[in-house]
């Protein structure tokens, strides 16, 4: 199976084939002040500028894959790390599956069935919606924005802002950015397929600018994993 994106690859081995019951994902708490009301370019300015001075990201996170043809959900949640340039840990505490990516090689291992997923770095593209966190993407470069009504979706003080990628993806047709009005960072991040579907990360307690450990990065699989190649 080849992988083409980092998200088409967290969609497949993290949040498939395992259904749950709905319920469980909380939203990001709103910002604690109302902002005053910028464009969807002038938002988007704003968040790329913090996470241009941003070197390292870590926060928990929960995630939320929502089928809509049979209105079902698969909640996970986790730790995730990014450190520019280009490294990324996912550490999923609900499931022991990992994603990992160290700026050479993309690791995507699932624990249910022992297998990992592994590609080179620049055979995989990262989706836009994640790689200005590891420094190699630009909003407004990479998506035609205009700005939701934050009060209608219930993300009151901040703003939600919907990017349609400017060149065409199979991981997600669309991408909706919850921002922070007082701080400008990213407080959640859904992607929307063709087929409706949705892939939601919320983080919570993010810490900027803290060097994670030097493993975080590294992972070996448990012995007997089954390595798959494009």
């Amino acid at each position: 199976m080849k992988l083409h994106t980092l998200s088409a690859a967290l969609v497949l081995a993290l949040a498939c084939p395992a259904m749950a019951e709905p319920g469980g994902a909380p939203a990001p708490p709103p910002p604690k002040a109302a902002p005053s009301d910028p464009s969807a370019e002038a938002i988007a300015d704003r968040v790329q500028a913090f996470y241009d001075k941003t070197l390292t990201f870590q926060a928990d996170f929960t995630q939320r894959y929502t089928i809509k043809a049979y209105n079902r959900t698969k909640d996970s949640r986790g730790k995730v790390a990014f450190e520019k340039p280009g490294k990324m840990s996912w550490r999923y505490t609900t499931s022991g599956n990992r994603v990992v990516a160290d700026g050479t090689t993309l690791k995507v291992y699932e624990e249910e069935n022992k297998q990992m997923y592994e590609q080179p770095m620049d055979q995989s593209q990262y989706p836009a919606a994640l790689s200005f966190l590891v420094g190699g993407g630009n909003v407004k470069k990479s998506f035609v924005l205009h700005k939701l009504d934050s009060d209608r979706a219930k993300f009151q003080g901040g703003f939600v802002l919907v990017g349609d990628p400017k060149e065409p993806t199979p991981a997600y047709q669309k991408i909706l950015l919850y921002v922070d009005g007082t701080t400008s960072q990213v407080r959640r991040v859904m992607l929307i397929d063709a087929q409706g579907n949705r892939n939601t990360f919320d983080f919570s307690n993010p810490v900027v600018n803290k060097k994670p450990p030097p493993d975080e990065f590294k992972f070996v699989p448990p012995k007997g994993t089954k390595v798959i190649k494009p």
